[in-house]
């Protein structure tokens, strides 16, 4: 059974859509189709039900879940044990916002160091356009910054990091059915803002409002608006890695409503052209991998 068929039966029950999983594995929505068809052939039963541009899962579909998430789970821990990478610099320096600093890269490294056990690394951290001079100047081989483009830089995508609101324990929006924005707009909102043009779609939710969103407190720093939001200080649209602790520990609450969907924060992965290859294709590897892994984990939670 071939495990990139089981991956896109998985992304697409989590994406909703053939498109939106295919843009998740960064292919076309006719490869998707066709490792969908070529699992259901293995299988000899149909996944899902297909109803113009909507998808829905069959009952055979759903009995087999939680076996492809296990297979997929196994699959990946398995792929960072027995990757090795050879012939790699002694020392790589990386340069990356505060955000992946503190949210990505700790996850990343580890697994970094299992392909590239004898390099060493040396991080900086910037604002994405400081570390796109430092890579230009060649201070730093590898920058990890919001999405860009130069002509000077191979710029690949990394990681979507879903923006989601969230509340705090024992909040009255927990376990609401349906939220209307005009609701969100009356809570006192703690606004984190980190100059990211997704940011302007998160903005563009209050427009149509007769009165302007209830905005107490407005902050750059995502610890900051997180941990506000913990001591019950507001409710606050965050990044999803910045609050994975604090939900797993039942801190923060995260509360799904269908106009954030789809709005996400890229990081991509920068270097000159050409520059550090087999280095860059490693991390964009595990960025699929820790792409997967969270969307199983956030599967699971649902």
């Amino acid at each position: 059974m071939n495990i990139e068929n089981i991956e896109a039966f998985v992304y697409v029950i989590h994406c909703g859509s053939f498109n939106k999983a295919a843009e998740a594995l960064y292919l076309s929505q006719p490869s998707v189709t066709a490792r969908i068809q070529s699992l259901e052939r293995e299988l000899d039963c149909r996944l899902f039900d297909r109803q113009g541009k909507q998808v829905q899962i069959t009952e055979e579909g759903r009995r087999f879940l939680p076996y492809a998430q296990q297979l997929l789970l196994t699959y990946q821990k398995g792929k960072l044990h027995v990757n090795r990478k050879k012939s790699v610099p002694e020392e790589i320096r990386i340069g990356c916002t505060v955000s992946v600093s503190n949210y990505i890269i700790p996850e990343l490294l580890p697994r970094l160091k299992l392909a590239f056990p004898n390099t060493h690394y040396k991080f900086v951290t910037g604002r994405t356009d400081e570390i796109v001079g430092k890579v230009l100047g060649r201070e730093v081989d590898i920058g990890f910054v919001r999405g860009v483009n130069h002509p000077s830089l191979d710029s690949v995508k990394f990681y979507e990091d879903p923006i989601t609101l969230y509340v705090y324990e024992k909040h009255p929006f927990i376990g609401a059915e349906r939220l209307a924005v005009e609701q969100i707009a009356r809570q006192p909102l703690v606004f984190f803002e980190c100059g990211a043009l997704d940011w302007l779609r998160i903005h563009r939710l209050f427009e149509h409002l007769d009165r302007p969103p209830n905005i107490l407190i407005q902050t750059d720093n995502s610890e900051m608006a997180k941990k506000l939001v913990v001591r019950e200080a507001g409710i606050s649209f965050l990044p999803e890695l910045c609050a994975k602790q604090e939900v797993a520990e039942g801190k923060l609450i995260p509360i799904r409503i269908p106009e954030t969907e789809g709005i996400s924060l890229q990081t991509n992965v920068i270097a000159h052209l050409g520059d550090h290859a087999s280095f860059i294709s490693e991390i964009i590897d595990i960025g699929k991998q820790l792409n997967t892994l969270n969307l199983l984990n956030r599967r699971n939670r649902a």
